[in-house]
């Protein structure tokens, strides 16, 4: 059985999310964050970098969330939740599976760590960086503009990629997103999902231990 080491209010809840959409079974460990927000001993017990998600399958430990999702529903998702190799929705898939954390979290982490850096308020790196995060902002809200989800009329494990910068993210960087109203709609419907309400009632930012 699969086991999620989960960490406080983190990635690892995108794991949580998607073994619910797929009605796969799990065992669920939580893992509190320490004081100064870095992760306990039993995280860096787990895997060297210490760092959610991480999962264990059997003899296999593996971190890193687009490398756990593609694992997931390689071998326990049955087909779901990722077109097929030859269809005319895998290049948007495998681009927004990837994008997530390749273009989008990264750069959000830049802005989010300038932020807590008291001297770059006035900084023009930090205008530069807010305002590629706007650019980008306004890209992805033009890519949903004309879909449902990002691969297509299909909810794939692209979503649970990239839901999180738009929504636990959003609680640590704070940008507004009402000029992104595709964004907000696309929200409105990874919130209606029933297994997304489920995962972050188990492992969102305001669930407990």
């Amino acid at each position: 059985m699969i086991i999620v080491h989960h960490l406080s209010s983190s990635r690892s809840e995108r794991i949580v999310w998607l073994l619910e959409e797929l009605a796969v079974p799990y065992r669920f460990e939580w893992h509190q964050r320490e004081s100064t927000g870095a992760a306990p001993a039993s995280m860096r017990a787990l895997h060297a970098i210490g760092k959610a998600p991480v999962i264990t399958d059997g003899e296999l430990t593996l971190a890193e969330s687009g490398a756990i999702v593609e694992y997931i529903v390689r071998r326990h998702g049955g087909g779901r939740l990722a077109p097929a190799d030859d269809s005319a929705q895998f290049p948007a898939y495998v681009y927004w599976l990837h994008f997530a954390e390749g273009s989008l979290m990264s750069l959000m982490l830049i802005a989010l760590a300038l932020t807590r850096i008291p001297e770059t308020k006035e900084s023009p790196v930090r205008a530069r960086i807010f305002a590629r995060l706007a650019q980008m902002l306004a890209f992805v809200d033009g890519e949903i503009a004309q879909k449902k989800w990002f691969a297509g009329d299909e909810f794939t494990a692209a979503d649970v990629m990239m839901a999180f910068p738009f929504t636990t993210m959003r609680r640590y960087l704070d940008y507004d997103i009402t000029p992104y109203a595709n964004i907000a709609s696309y929200l409105e419907r990874i919130e209606a999902r029933p297994a997304y309400r489920r995962a972050m009632a188990r492992a969102g930012p305001d669930a407990a231990p």
